[in-house]
């Protein structure tokens, strides 16, 4: 893959195959028929994940230990043929294995007998219709058979449908079918007799077979999940358990963006002509930020941003063109060509003065001269235009829907991923002219309840009625700052990682970035003096093990014609090189391909000529790979070398750009165990001055000092504290010895802090503490966490006990790290930083609640 997975995309991708690996069995074995369903919100990257799968089916995948299926073919089916296109551009983004021939668009006339392994076929809808070229001659029902009039479509030997069949019927191939947008084609309107195209494609007809394995992909997985379910029950087809991506993850992952700001009218009445100019304004503002951005980072590519209108279903044109007058005023040099549409008809529209050509949706994103585009409804099922950053709405109040359906194309971060720090590039407006006080609450609660529109909705993403930008608090001291940068923060373990492969990847970022010139070059020279060092000390059993890989052992069984006795005899053979390549995959596994391979040339010397001599470097490379011992200290070698770079050039990988600087994090987390990171300083941030009323009215936020970010006055609005969060932070700030604090936000980023702790079901996972306050103690600035989390929470324990590990590692660090929680009408506080507290709550196994009214918890004072 060119892209490095997100943990909630490797893990999807991995149960995902594991599923299909059961369905393959199922079908070869038994004969049995089954589907599995995938679904992620908008903005998780489920092509990439796709991608990710499909290419270890057919090519294997080391992280994933998964062998290829040599007889697997992909048949990827849609409603649509964009959408298809679409998918086959990411497919070829995303892989590095995927050529063009690999991925093909099924068009007549398709004269073979069976599809090709290791290839993925696109096909949808229409071309299994009645008048398409690839099915002429196909008859749906046997009853209505005409052998007089059947016949094979214009230049095929074959309908679409044999070929389908006879694929399906050849035991050496194995034929998984993706449904993307798989809710479309299933609806509860069809019924089981009345069978759509897809159904028929999917569960057979007119005598042919049905799909041995379908896999379906959707944001909206229900549909597809009840149909199968439905052919399960009627012993039809087995339904697996469905793979479900967690919409928070997506969240945190920085994907998608994490702020909506909503603006609207005060009172009901037509501002739609000032909310327009609003709304350039902000356009005008994010693309000068943009590129200031982009500027400081060494970009060549600027993010161009788009505004959209959206109409209601009937547009009045004259309407339009003000708008699009408006929006001039404040962007002099735009023009008709910088102006799209994306109607229904496709036809080239006038709106005033404004002559509008119509686009593509899919061709939106990747046109940077269309800054604005003209949109009714969701625009097209699976498109996305991350550089859409502002939307108006000229839709009434109770349209929400379609207003949320279209803001969630909207929310994919341009960069594909967070920019560290400024949530202002991380957010998208939505104005809406036609909506008011009234209507603004029902809509704030509608945005932040509707996960599969709005992904990553809830918690985790910020739906702002009066959003406003912070920026650092200039009333902060620098000590503060320098604190906050010297706190540790842990990075998530990630799969299949390995010490040598770390150390590999590390010396290649360090080479690339000018940081350690030759990086690659030392890091095998020491590997290579390790493993060299290692073979001396183990010389016994090494050359054990090289007779290991020399010698093949076989079994030989006879037997006769004129006799039931079979006869055994076992004996050795010399291993050919294709058995010794074999061997030297683990060496691979073991060490990572560069180091094992270059260990190989080290061990061979320079005498290319010698053929017995380069296979002695690799048996030996192979059998120092069998020895446990070996393995243990090449990887703690490589750790220990890893870290002594970091350490050494701390310095100069914090002066790079946020981009790289991103990838060193993720080398960094390249372990089994969590990591200490790196915290950075927060450039901007989004937060709301309005809160809601118990009758959805807007009301201003409270507002306190001394956070370190802040408005002009100094000031940080509690709209995302809900009431005992606020008590906490009143509470902390009567202290005299408190300097400043600070709000985490609960997403990875290098401005949050972060603690890995393993769930209820043993993966790991990130908890963002609420607050991080800093007091004056005897003349130092110390920091301490306060994280109020109610006991009642299904992962209360376990948060409880992540907080205390964290203590145990970096208590040091820190003045208090404290759990609160409200027991009756008492708040209790659980300090972790005390050894007798910290060791009951990791030693003993209770209810939350139990270790707040123990004897460990005392009264928190508000």
């Amino acid at each position: 893959m060119k892209f490095t997975l997100h943990d909630y995309q490797s893990d999807a991708v991995d149960d995902v195959l594991n599923t299909l690996e059961r369905a393959r069995t199922a079908w070869q074995r038994d004969g049995e028929e089954t589907s599995i369903a995938l679904t992620a919100p908008t903005g998780a990257g489920k092509t990439v994940m796709a991608a990710a799968v499909i290419e270890a089916l057919f090519y294997g995948n080391e992280t994933f230990d998964v062998e290829p299926d040599d007889g697997a073919v992909v048949l990827w089916f849609s409603d649509d043929p964009n959408l298809n296109e679409q998918t086959r551009m990411r497919l070829m983004d995303a892989s590095e294995k995927f050529t063009s021939s690999d991925l093909v668009v099924i068009e007549p006339p398709f004269a073979q007998p069976k599809l090709d392994p290791g290839k993925v076929y696109f096909l949808n809808t229409q071309k299994l219709s009645k008048t398409s070229k690839l099915t002429r001659g196909h008859v749906a029902d046997e009853s209505q058979l005409d052998l007089n009039e059947v016949g094979t479509p214009d230049l095929q030997g074959y309908t679409i449908w044999e070929t389908i069949a006879n694929t399906i019927g050849d035991d050496e191939r194995t034929l998984y079918m993706v449904l993307d947008e798989a809710h479309r084609g299933f609806n509860t309107k069809t019924s089981r007799d009345k069978n759509t195209l897809v159904r028929r494609l999917v569960q057979g007809h007119a005598g042919y077979p049905a799909v041995p394995i379908v896999w379906g992909i959707s944001a909206t997985i229900q549909h597809f999940q009840e149909v199968m379910t439905e052919a399960d029950a009627a012993k039809d087809r087995r339904a697996f358990p469905s793979v479900m991506v967690d919409p928070s993850r997506v969240q945190e992952s920085g994907l998608v963006k994490d702020v909506v700001s909503l603006t609207i009218p005060n009172e009901a009445g037509n501002f739609d002509t000032s909310l327009v100019k609003l709304a350039a304004q902000r356009v005008v503002e994010s693309t000068e930020r943009w590129a200031d951005y982009a500027k400081s980072q060494g970009f060549t590519e600027v993010v161009t941003p788009l505004l959209v209108l959206q109409t209601p279903n009937t547009p009045e044109p004259d309407d339009i063109g003000r708008a699009l007058d408006v929006i001039a005023e404040q962007v002099p040099e735009l023009h008709s060509g910088n102006i799209a549409h994306v109607f229904g008809d496709h036809k080239r529209q006038f709106f005033g003065r404004w002559d509008v050509e119509w686009i593509e949706p899919q061709r939106v994103q990747e046109t940077p001269s269309v800054r604005v585009l003209i949109a009714k409804d969701a625009i097209s099922t699976g498109w996305d235009c991350p550089r859409a950053e502002v939307m108006v709405s000229f839709r009434p109040a109770k349209d929400n829907t379609h207003i949320t359906q279209l803001l969630g194309r909207m929310v994919r971060s341009p960069l594909a991923r967070r920019v560290p720090g400024d949530e202002a590039l991380n957010s998208v407006e939505c104005i809406l002219p036609f909506f008011d006080r009234t209507t603004a609450g029902k809509v704030v609660r509608y945005l932040t309840g509707q996960l599969e529109e709005m992904p990553g909705s809830g918690a985790s993403k910020k739906i702002l009625m009066d959003g406003r930008e912070l920026r650092p608090n200039p009333a902060i001291a620098e000590a503060v700052w320098e604190k906050w940068d010297s706190l540790p923060t842990q990075t998530l373990p990630k799969r299949g990682a390995r010490p040598v492969k770390r150390l590999v990847a590390l010396a290649q970022a360090l080479a690339m970035d000018r940081v350690l010139p030759g990086a690659l070059a030392a890091a095998e020279s020491e590997m290579h003096s390790v493993l060299d060092g290692y073979a001396t000390r183990y010389r016994n059993l090494l050359d054990d093990q090289i007779d290991e890989v020399w010698r093949v052992d076989v079994q030989e069984i006879r037997g006769t014609s004129t006799s039931s006795k079979l006869t055994y005899r076992e004996f050795s053979m010399r291993a050919d090189d294709r058995a010794i390549r074999s061997a030297f995959e683990d060496a691979k596994k073991a060490f990572g391909a560069d180091i094992a391979q270059s260990y190989v040339n080290h061990l061979a010397g320079e005498d290319d000529g010698d053929d017995d001599g380069l296979r002695d470097a690799y048996v030996k490379t192979a059998a120092l790979a069998t020895i446990k011992e070996v393995r243990e200290k090449v990887d703690q070698e490589a750790t220990d070398l890893v870290n002594q770079w970091f350490a050494r050039h701390r310095v100069a990988i914090k002066a790079l750009p946020d981009v790289r600087q991103q990838d060193y994090e993720d080398i960094r987390a390249m372990t089994t165990d969590p990591q200490r990171g790196e915290l950075g300083r927060p450039r901007s941030r989004m937060e709301d001055f309005a809160v809601l009323d118990d009758f959805d009215q807007q009301a201003m936020a409270p507002l306190v000092d001394r956070h370190l970010m802040s408005d002009e006055d100094g000031m940080f609005p509690l709209s995302s504290l809900n009431e005992w969060e606020q008590k906490v932070v009143q509470a902390e700030l009567k202290h005299d010895t408190t300097l400043a604090w600070y709000r985490n936000p609960v997403r990875s980023a290098v401005d949050s802090l972060g603690i890995a702790y393993r769930d209820q079901q043993g993966n790991w996972r990130t908890m963002y503490p609420d607050f991080v306050f800093f007091e004056e103690i005897q003349g130092e600035v110390r920091a301490s966490i306060i994280d109020p989390h109610g006991h009642h929470l299904d992962d209360a324990v376990v948060k409880l006990k992540a907080l205390a590990e964290f203590a145990e590692k970096f208590g040091g660090e820190f003045h208090r790290i404290e759990a609160v929680a409200q027991v009756g009408n008492a708040m209790k506080v659980l300090d972790m930083t005390i050894p007798a507290v910290r060791d009951g709550v990791l030693h003993e196994d209770k209810p939350a609640v139990e270790f707040y009214r123990a004897d460990l918890a005392i009264e928190y004072t508000l």
